[in-house]
């Protein structure tokens, strides 16, 4: 790929995988709402913008991902919605906290680099791969950012916001790691199974189209 046609690959698809977060964010397609929390597709986007781009328009994304995740969770607030924005009081107190930027901005971010991290190391181990093993990594690298986000984001809850979780909850604080980690089960695990399937259909296309094999 010549350097003048390499400039404009990555604007379109900085300008495409921006589009795409952004109308995610703000319509149901990236948000659903249940009960505690709102469960996520924008890793999606996150994830495969990773790979094709680096590590760099991967943290981008991610930092846009959470900046939507803010603006959501303070015009349309959940009851969790004190763990993403300081603009909504913690339970049990009357202010917002610090700690919501980072668990708003930290995992997400992280989202953007750990799935190419992998797709780097694997691309490294094994340069020749066949289609289908590589249809294979790019899956587990689907899964690798889905569960960055959702082990970390549920992680920091419980670790920062233990009293405040209990209390919302109505349970006892020694249970808080025992629900957090039910959450990850019924919302983590199908939400990594569809980021595994949809990364490597939507990479390998473009991978086809594009003439390139991801950025590493």
């Amino acid at each position: 790929m010549n350097k003048t046609r390499s400039k404009t690959y990555t604007m379109v698809l900085m300008a495409m995988f921006t589009a795409i977060i952004i109308i995610m964010a703000f319509t149901p397609l990236g948000l659903i709402q249940l009960p505690i929390i709102k469960a996520t597709a924008l890793h999606i986007p996150v994830i495969i913008g990773c790979i094709m781009l680096g590590p760099a328009a991967g943290a981008y994304f991610g930092a846009l991902f959470g900046l939507t995740s803010l603006i959501k969770n303070t015009i349309t607030p959940s009851a969790l919605s004190f763990a993403f924005t300081p603009a909504i009081a913690v339970p049990g107190t009357g202010h917002g906290s610090f700690w919501s930027i980072v668990i708003c901005f930290g995992p997400r971010i992280l989202v953007g680099i750990s799935p190419w991290l992998f797709y780097m190391a694997m691309n490294k181990a094994m340069p020749e791969m066949k289609s289908g093993v590589r249809a294979g990594i790019l899956g587990a690298s689907g899964v690798i950012g889905s569960l960055t986000n959702t082990f970390l984001v549920m992680g920091l809850i419980g670790a920062l916001f233990t009293d405040a979780y209990a209390t919302l909850q109505g349970i006892p604080a020694t249970e808080v790691g025992a629900v957090i980690m039910g959450i990850i089960a019924a919302n983590g695990i199908p939400e990594a199974i569809v980021a595994g399937a949809i990364t490597p259909a939507v990479c390998m296309v473009l991978f086809k189209v594009l003439k390139t094999k991801g950025s590493y």
